[in-house]
């Protein structure tokens, strides 16, 4: 038993981490799809034979593999890669060598079973003796996912903005869906016209991320921009505005939430998903508050080294929310002029939200954070409901849930919580239903505040 426990141990520390890329082909599970496939698009720009991963279809085999108390994408995504992996070995026969893939699987610090993705992951590909020399490539929110050690230092800085562009891009693009389809002038156009874009925007970011031709990728973004304005139907009246908030993973997959956003849609609804950026841009200022405080404790114990590390912390974390933010305008600025899209939500200004009556703290951590702010600034910014959607059981959006519902009741505004297992439940459109009535009601009342501008 001791022996085994060493093993697993040890294939923690040498299988699980940051990898060199290069000459690997780099499995990429599908989280949310345009953002996936641009980020492939930057990874084989820079030399990286990237693949975003088939999702959903192993989901049997995910099931088959944990036991249902693990969150919900940790059994989608352990289904994505022992399908693929399958797949390959039947493809490749005695060719097959996996040693040649890197799987990609970040995590987060915390409380959130995220952070246990990988390591359970790696117990279970441990199990299949084929599968043992599969690495799992994970980058951390602890350092606000730095690249150190899969890219040289020079190109690892030049990937990250490309990487960074690329997924202020796959949200806007994202935006611009939900801005159009409600609104398209025949069924099926704008699904059809964003699998065109997506493929455009990746192929932009393989050919000019590497060169830094970020003005180039923004021209193309803004032809895609045009063209998806095209598609909306003047003559139908804008509908009631919908803030969609919850765990990263199931707000954004598709398959795995449902389709909610289209649900929501199909009654009548006009919808705004939280970003990927809005992620990444947390981490960011959550490490930088994190160096904050530890200046002040060392400066209370007189640890004067101590202090000067987090000081050049404070320093590198604050340099990069910066140049994040600052990108992140300048891509929704030129958007803009083009058609109305929502920009993200400041950090400082979400703490500040919940620092106004202590609903909540920052110092907690998790995406309670984000979800609980961004659902109160949705409801003062006109918003006609908004939607809590996560994994059965995730514990911060259950706090996010005991926290907002009472907020929102006061507010008057609809509220919805959107929980998923995999399973399909025969109320929950009967209740999505319910919920956009209610909206609709809102809406009746008070209008958009969009609308109220013009």
């Amino acid at each position: 038993m001791e022996a085994e426990t060493r093993q697993t141990f040890q294939s923690l520390s040498q299988k699980v981490g940051r990898f060199r890329v290069r000459d690997k082909i780099f499995l990429i599970p599908e989280m949310n799809r345009i953002g996936c496939h641009l980020l492939a698009g930057t990874f084989r720009g820079f030399g990286v034979n990237a693949v975003v991963m088939k999702t959903y279809a192993g989901l049997d085999l995910g099931k088959e593999f944990t036991s249902g108390k693990e969150c919900f994408p940790c059994q989608v995504t352990t289904g994505d890669i022992l399908l693929f992996m399958k797949k390959e070995k039947e493809r490749l026969g005695e060719r097959f060598d996996p040693e040649n893939y890197i799987y990609f699987m970040p995590e987060a610090d915390g409380p959130c079973r995220f952070g246990m993705y990988n390591k359970y992951q790696r117990i279970v590909l441990d199990s299949f003796p084929e599968l043992e020399k599969l690495k799992i490539g994970a980058l951390t929110s602890k350092n606000s996912y730095s690249l150190e050690g899969m890219f040289d230092k020079e190109q690892s800085r030049q990937f990250r903005k490309v990487a960074y562009l690329s997924v202020v891009v796959a949200d806007v693009l994202d935006r611009l869906l939900w801005r159009i389809r409600p609104y398209e002038r025949k069924p099926g156009e704008a699904d059809q016209f964003i699998e065109r874009a997506m493929a455009k925007m990746s192929d932009a970011f393989e050919t000019l991320g590497p060169e830094g031709d970020f003005d180039g990728i923004l021209e193309k973004l803004e032809e895609i921009v045009t063209e998806g304005k095209s598609i909306i139907d003047p003559s139908i009246p804008r509908k009631p505005l919908i803030g969609v908030v919850g765990e990263i993973y199931l707000r954004t997959h598709v398959h795995a939430n449902q389709d909610i956003i289209r649900v929501l849609e199909k009654y009548g609804a006009e919808v705004v998903n939280a970003s990927i950026a809005e992620w990444v841009n947390y981490t960011t200022y959550d490490r930088m508050r994190e160096a904050k405080i530890g200046v002040r404790l060392s400066l209370k114990q007189l640890r004067i080294n101590e202090m000067k590390k987090y000081l050049k912390k404070i320093l590198g974390y604050g340099v990069d929310l910066s140049y994040q933010q600052l990108k992140q305008k300048k891509v929704y600025k030129r958007v803009k002029t083009l058609i109305e899209l929502p920009e993200d939500h400041r950090l400082a200004h979400l703490e500040k939200i919940l620092k106004e009556d202590n609903i909540y703290s920052f110092d907690v951590g998790t995406e309670a954070c984000l979800s609980i702010s961004g659902m109160i600034e949705y409801a003062r910014e006109g918003y006609n409901g908004v939607v809590n959607v996560y994994p059965f059981t995730c514990m911060p959006s259950t706090i996010t849930s005991s926290i907002v519902k009472p907020i929102m009741n006061r507010m008057k505004v609809p509220y919805l919580d959107a929980p998923y297992d995999g399973s399909y439940q025969p109320g929950r459109e009967a209740a999505i239903r319910t919920f956009m009535y209610q909206a609709q009601q809102h809406f009746r009342r008070n209008g958009r505040k969009d609308l109220k501008a013009r």
